[in-house]
C-alpha cells in the first residue's frame, strides 16, 4: 500500500494514516504502530495535546521501517499559542518523539488573536528543515484567508473533521483551489453513520462494510484520511478501501446524508 498525495512542498503524504488520539493505555500506540505499518500504515497522527508522543516515538523507532518511509505529524496546542511558547513547544515534541524533524507541524486550533503569530514561528520551523511541511487544522475560509493573506508559506494541509454526516464541501473546495491539502480526521464519525441504510446498501453490493464505503467516500472527494483504532482488525478493515471505486450516483446518495454532525469536540478554552 504506496498510496500518496502531493503537497505544495513536493512532500509526498500517504492517503491513508492512523490517528494516535486517546491512544494512551500502556503500550497502545505502540502496538498500533507495529501492528499498523505490517498493514501497510506509513502515517501516524499525534499531538502534544494527546499525552502520547514519546510512545508515538517509540513506536516508530521499534516498527522497523527506515525512518524516511514513515511520515509524523504532530501539532501545538492552544496555550503554547496564547503565550507564545511556539519555539519551545515544538522542541520539546521533537524531544517526545525522539526525532530531528516532523514530516508535517499543525496549529491544532485557530486561537483568536494568536494563530497569524503562531504560524510565522511555524514558517521560520518549516525554513530551518525540522518540519517538512506545515499546516493547521479546524481552520474555516475566514482564519484560512487571513493566513494566506499574511503569510509567505502557504499551509500544506489543512485537517477537519469530514465525514458524510458533516460534508464541509465549502471548506474542502476552498482549500483545494489554493492548494492546500484536506485530512479528515474523526472520518468514521465514532460509528454515528455505519447503520445507515444508504451506507450498507452499497456496502453489501461491493462486498464491503459501511466504514469502509465513507472512508471511500471521502478519498474520492480528493481529501486524505486517518481513523483511529488500536484493534488490528479494525486497522485492516480501514486500510482496505483503494480497489473498489463508488459511482456518481453512490457518491450523491451519500452527499444527502450531509446533517453537520459534529462527532469531536470544540476545545472549551476556544468556546469562551
Amino acid at each position: 500500500m504506496n498510496y500518496t498525495i502531493e503537497l505544495n512542498t513536493g512532500a509526498k503524504m500517504p492517503i491513508l494514516g492512523l490517528g494516535m488520539y486517546k491512544m494512551t493505555g500502556e503500550g497502545e500506540a505502540e502496538q498500533a504502530i507495529r501492528s499498523a505499518s505490517i498493514m501497510g500504515y506509513r502515517l501516524f497522527d499525534t499531538a502534544s495535546a494527546y499525552k502520547n508522543e514519546e510512545e508515538v516515538g517509540r513506536g516508530i523507532r521499534s516498527c522497523g521501517l527506515p525512518r524516511d518511509e514513515v511520515f509524523v505529524t504532530t501539532k501545538i496546542w492552544n496555550n503554547a499559542q496564547r503565550i507564545g511558547n511556539i519555539e519551545s513547544a515544538f522542541e520539546r515534541s521533537l524531544d517526545r518523539l525522539g526525532l530531528d524533524y516532523v514530516d508535517l507541524y499543525l496549529i491544532h486550533w485557530p486561537v483568536p488573536g494568536c494563530y497569524l503569530d503562531t504560524w510565522h514561528v511555524l514558517e521560520e520551523i518549516y525554513r530551518s528543515g525540522r518540519a517538512k511541511a506545515i499546516g493547521v487544522s479546524n481552520f474555516n475560509e475566514y482564519q484560512l484567508d487571513d493566513i494566506l493573506l499574511h503569510a509567505s508559506v502557504v499551509p500544506a494541509v489543512n485537517q477537519i473533521e469530514y465525514h458524510p454526516l458533516f460534508n464541509q464541501d465549502g471548506i474542502r473546495k476552498f482549500c483545494q483551489q489554493n492548494g492546500i491539502v484536506v485530512q479528515a480526521y474523526a472520518p468514521l464519525a465514532r460509528g454515528a453513520y455505519l447503520d445507515r441504510d444508504v451506507l450498507r446498501i452499497i456496502a453489501e453490493k461491493y462486498h464491503r462494510s459501511p466504514a469502509q464505503v465513507g472512508l471511500r467516500w471521502i478519498l474520492q472527494k480528493g481529501c486524505t484520511v486517518i481513523p483511529k483504532s488500536s484493534h488490528d482488525d479494525r486497522l485492516l478493515e480501514n486500510s482496505q478501501i483503494f480497489d473498489f471505486e463508488l459511482d456518481d450516483r453512490e457518491m450523491e446518495a451519500i452527499d444527502s446524508l450531509n446533517e453537520n454532525y459534529r462527532s469531536a469536540s470544540i476545545p472549551e478554552d476556544l468556546l469562551v
